[in-house]
C-alpha cells in the first residue's frame, strides 16, 4: 500500500506499523528504505527475510535531527571519535553513514552481529518527519534530547521507545536500489506500507565512512566526497586501496610499511568491518551489464548492428508504434522525477551535495526502437543510430544528474527486455566515485 506522504493518516499508520514490529517502506534523499525498528531484533529480522539477505551483513540505522542526531548516536554507539563529530556536525542531516564501535546490547541484529554500528540522519523531509514521530511522546513532546548535561536514559525514555529505523535499500538483496515508491512496491509487494515522499533527489547510497579504527576510512563513495570529508574532518580520509594495502602486506606480498609514513602508517590498520553495500556484486539488474570505454563501445555496437539489425524501414508498424509509446512513456516519467527533485534538492541535499543536487535538469533523451529490445546502451560522449531491438539512454554530464537517474535507467532498460546493458565508463575523477562505483558492481 503506498500512502502520500501529504496524507493526514500516513505517518500516524507507519509509526504504529513499526510500534507493532512491523515493516515500513520509506523515502530519503539517497534511496528508498526498507525500515523496521532498530532495536527490535524480531523486528529488523523480517527486513532480512523480505530482501533475501544474508543476517551477518549489516544494516544502516537512520536517527532523527532533533539535536543534530546526537541523542540518537548516543544510545546506539559506545563511543564518538572528535573527527566523526566533525563529520556530522558538516553533513548531517544528509547523505553519510558513520561506523561507530556499537553499545552493547543495542541493536545487534541491525548491525549484523558486529560490535559496530552504522548511523545515519537522514536530510528527506519525509523520513525525518517519521523519525520524530518515533521520538515524541503521548504529550508531543520529544523524548531523550541530547542537553548539556547529557541524556537522562531512564527517567526521559517511554517504554517501547523507537531511538531510530534500521533500513537498507527496499529492493531484494543484491538488486537495483529504488528510487521511487513505485519501485518499492514491484519489489516487495502490495501488503507493504509504503510512505510516498517522491523521487530521491540524490539518487545512490549514502558516502559510509568507518570511524572505529582511529582514522576515517571510506568504505563506500557517494555524494560526499573525500576531500569534503577530509576538509571537514581535518584529517585524511583513507580509502579501499589502503585497505588492499593491508591485505598485500598482510600476505608477504608488499614490503613492510613505513610507520612514519602518512600512507604507509594506514596500512597499519586492522580489518575493516563490514558495511552495508560494499559486497563486489551488487546493485544488479536482471539484465548482464558490461562496462566499456567509449570506443570500444562504438566499435561493439557497429559488430552487434553486423549481426542483429535489419533496416528501420522494413520494421512494421506496430513495432514502430511501439517504440514511440515507450519512449514517450520513459521521457515523460524521467522528466517527472527530475523536476520533482530539482524542486526538493535545497531541502533535503547535503552541505555538500546541495549544488550537485540542484544542477539536475532537463530529462535524457531515450529511443526504444523494437517492441522485442535485445540490448541497452547508456552512453555519455555519442549518440548511437536508431536501430530495432536497441534501447539508447542518454547519460548526462554531470555526475550529480547521472546519481539522480542511475537506478531509474537501469531498471526502466530491465522493463524494455533488453538481455543486456553496454554503459559507457565514466570519468575518472572524485565527483564520479559514486556512480563508478555502483556501476562496477553492477557489472560484476
Amino acid at each position: 500500500m503506498i500512502l502520500s506522504l501529504a496524507d493526514p493518516t500516513a505517518l500516524p499508520r507507519a509509526v504504529q506499523t513499526l510500534a507493532d514490529g512491523g515493516l515500513v517502506g520509506l523515502p530519503t534523499e539517497t534511496v528508498y528504505g526498507l525500515g523496521a525498528d532498530a532495536s527490535n531484533d524480531a523486528a529488523v529480522a523480517k527486513i532480512f527475510a523480505a530482501k533475501g539477505r544474508p543476517a551477518d551483513h549489516p544494516l544502516i540505522v537512520h536517527v532523527a535531527d532533533l539535536d543534530g542526531g546526537a541523542s540518537g548516536v548516543a544510545h546506539f554507539a559506545q563511543q564518538v571519535p572528535d573527527f566523526a563529530q566533525a563529520l556530522m556536525a558538516a553533513f548531517w542531516p544528509g547523505a553519510l553513514t558513520l561506523i561507530l564501535p556499537r553499545r552493547p546490547g543495542v541493536a545487534a541484529a541491525a548491525a549484523g552481529g558486529q560490535d559496530s554500528v552504522g548511523l545515519r540522519c537522514p536530510s528527506h523531509p519525509g523520513a525525518q518527519a517519521l523519525l520524530r514521530a518515533l521520538r515524541q511522546g503521548p504529550d508531543g513532546l520529544d523524548w531523550g534530547v541530547a542537553t548539556p548535561d547529557g541524556l537522562d536514559w531512564g527517567a526521559a525514555t517511554p517504554q517501547g521507545a523507537i531511538w531510530g529505523v534500521a533500513a537498507p535499500s527496499a529492493n531484494r538483496f543484491g538488486r537495483v536500489s529504488p528510487t521511487t515508491a513505485a519501485h518499492v512496491q514491484s519489489e516487495l509487494g502490495e501488503d507493504l506500507l509504503i510512505l510516498d515522499g517522491g523521487p530521491c533527489s540524490l539518487g545512490i547510497e549514502s558516502t559510509i565512512v568507518d570511524c572505529t579504527r582511529g582514522v576515517p576510512v571510506l568504505l563506500r563513495p557517494g555524494s560526499i566526497g573525500a576531500e569534503a570529508l577530509a576538509q571537514a574532518c581535518g584529517q585524511p580520509v583513507r580509502s579501499a586501496a589502503d585497505l588492499a594495502r593491508v591485505a598485500r602486506h598482510a600476505t608477504g606480498t608488499e614490503t613492510q610499511p613505513d610507520v612514519n609514513d602518512t600512507k604507509d602508517a594506514s596500512a597499519l590498520l586492522p580489518a575493516a568491518p563490514r558495511a552495508s553495500g560494499t559486497l563486489e556484486s551488487h546493485y544488479a539488474p536482471r539484465a548482464r551489464v558490461r562496462l566499456l570505454e567509449a570506443q570500444a563501445l562504438q566499435a561493439a555496437l557497429q559488430t552487434w548492428r553486423a549481426a542483429h539489425v535489419w533496416p528501420w524501414a522494413e520494421a512494421d508498424a506496430e513495432a514502430e508504434a511501439d517504440a514511440v509509446a515507450f519512449a514517450v512513456a520513459l521521457e515523460t516519467a524521467t522528466a517527472t522525477a527530475t523536476a520533482t527533485a530539482t524542486a526538493t534538492a535545497t531541502a533535503t541535499a547535503t552541505a555538500s551535495a546541495k549544488s550537485e543536487a540542484t544542477a539536475t535538469s532537463a530529462a535524457p533523451t531515450s529511443v526504444l526502437t523494437s517492441s522485442s529490445a535485445q540490448l541497452g546502451v547508456y552512453a555519455r560522449s555519442f549518440a548511437p543510430e536508431v536501430a530495432p531491438g536497441l534501447v539508447v539512454q542518454h547519460m548526462p554530464n554531470t555526475a550529480a544528474q547521472t546519481a539522480h537517474e542511475l537506478f531509474a535507467v537501469l531498471r526502466a532498460l530491465d522493463d524494455a527486455g533488453v538481455q543486456e546493458i553496454w554503459v559507457e565508463h565514466v570519468p575518472a575523477t572524485p565527483d564520479w566515485a559514486g556512480v563508478a562505483d555502483r556501476l562496477q558492481r553492477a557489472s560484476a
